[in-house]
């Protein structure tokens, strides 16, 4: 009777402070975004319309890559994105949090300056330290803390790109980080749960009453697949594993570049090629939300080569950005070139339907992630944020191909 009590009361104490990292991960991941929402405004929005000044993208992002840099040099190499952060608290059991002004400072400048990233890797690690800091804080969290850590990083994910589960099978699918890995499947998710109501109903609330920090990605109708479509899907499937490919290759090139020059210079360059190519090809700046929704209503006026080409540019810049110093996530980019290419080629192929490019840019996207990723599972969750749900198996299908390409090709 007595150990009955103390589960019940384990669980209820884990159940309770599951809740309350979840508030507290969605009001963190709100405020940041509100923050930098409003800053962006005024520095590429209130400053340009009102004055004039020639060639500003290269400006400001070169001036800005050399603030990165020296922020960089005097503070260390930050945001780590989440495959490090994950890394750490399994190798080391903790994760330091003394620094988390500096991660904030670090996650916050190159999405400020318009750089191809999203804001995945700093919200991260700063939820990480936040739950070290209430386990070094507070007893009753200490032993548990590596798997709120875990979790907090989880809900975080899921709140910043508003799809649920995503978060949870993104680290779940990597057993070393598994959340809370003593318990079975249903009491991880019942437990998560909590923590995922937690923070999307306090994001949703402030986000409600004040207004939303990120539009997030727009999300695309349902529609009627045809024969023609699941001829299409092996061509799709091919294309987003190219593209994966090329985010390899561009990023293992320009990490070989980047890590010669020191890192004020590095930073510098990442920010005046970003200048260079933002000011002819505006499109490929920024995480790629907005420019996704712009693509969804207009993407008939652009030739499909066209596309193409902002695709690899986008994916090519992304890399140069990370590599470069202006670090953070890989995920908003990497999305909306993979819905570049999607409509590319549904458009070379059926210029006549919306519907088809639909298709092509769920398929082309699922397989560029997994090639990426590894995690079929988590891709799919991700991409419920911009695709219909009826198109499940098919993007499953194709991300589960892309994280299995070079088993396949060795069979």
């Amino acid at each position: 009777m007595g150990n009955t009590k103390i589960k019940i009361k384990n669980q209820l104490v884990l159940g309770g402070f599951s809740l309350l990292l979840g508030i507290t991960a969605g009001a963190v991941v709100w405020v940041f975004l509100k923050v930098l929402s409003i800053a962006t405004e005024f520095l590429w929005g209130y400053i340009p319309d009102n004055i004039h000044i020639p060639f500003y993208p290269v400006l400001v992002c070169t001036v800005g890559g050399l603030i990165i840099g020296c922020v960089r040099k005097r503070y260390g190499d930050y945001p780590e994105n989440l495959e490090v952060v994950m890394q750490k608290v399994k190798q080391d059991r903790h994760y330091e949090y003394r620094n988390m002004g500096v991660i904030l400072v670090s996650a916050f400048l190159p999405l400020l300056f318009g750089a191809s990233i999203g804001p995945e890797a700093g919200l991260a690690g700063i939820i990480v330290g936040l739950c070290y800091w209430i386990g070094d804080n507070m007893k009753f969290a200490h032993e548990d803390v590596k798997d709120y850590s875990q979790m907090g990083a989880a809900v975080s994910l899921s709140v910043l790109f508003r799809a649920p589960l995503f978060g949870f099978f993104a680290v779940e699918e990597e057993k070393e980080n598994s959340i809370v890995p003593n318990m079975n499947k249903a009491s991880k998710l019942w437990i998560y749960g909590l923590a995922l109501a937690g923070s999307m109903g306090v994001y949703l609330l402030l986000s409600h009453f004040l207004g939303a920090g990120m539009s997030g990605f727009p999300k695309f109708d349902n529609i009627d697949l045809q024969w023609k479509d699941y001829v299409m899907m092996i061509f799709y499937i091919v294309a987003g594993i190219l593209l994966g490919l090329f985010y390899e290759f561009t990023h293992k090139g320009s990490e070989k570049i980047m890590e010669k020059l020191p890192v004020i210079l590095r930073a510098t360059v990442g920010g005046l090629f970003l200048g260079v190519i933002g000011t002819f090809v505006p499109a490929v700046m920024f995480s790629g939300e907005e420019q996704m929704g712009e693509l969804m209503g207009t993407y008939l006026e652009y030739a499909p080569i066209a596309l193409v080409g902002v695709a690899f540019l986008k994916v090519l810049l992304t890399n140069v950005c990370i590599q470069g110093g202006l670090k953070g996530g890989h995920f908003f980019p990497v999305i909306f070139a993979g819905v570049c290419l999607g409509h590319a080629i549904a458009m070379f192929v059926f210029p006549e339907s919306a519907g088809h490019v639909v298709f092509g840019a769920a398929v082309v996207t699922a397989a560029l992630l997994g090639k990426i990723m590894k995690k079929p599972l988590a891709v799919t969750m991700l991409l419920f944020l911009c695709f219909p749900v009826d198109l499940f198996l098919w993007i499953f299908l194709a991300a589960l191909v892309g994280s299995f390409v070079k088993e396949l090709l060795n069979l």
